[in-house]
């Protein structure tokens, strides 16, 4: 019987902290940036954590 491939879509878009929890980049800095504010695209730029809702389904394909 064959392994499990990890997904690797999945692998360029999360990294794994030393504790365990899954780190992401945020969505909506790609373009149409004019009408956002300095503030949120500068929010934007910061990584941030997967949620608790999401975290089983991202560690199963980070982990297959």
């Amino acid at each position: 019987m064959p392994k499990q491939k990890t997904k690797r879509a999945a692998m360029k878009r999360f990294t794994i902290t030393g504790t365990g929890k899954i780190k992401r980049s945020q969505a909506n800095k790609r373009h149409i940036l004019t009408k956002k504010t300095q503030k949120r695209k500068n929010q934007l730029g910061k990584s941030a954590l997967v949620s608790s809702a999401d975290y089983p389904r991202t560690i199963k394909l980070l982990q297959a």
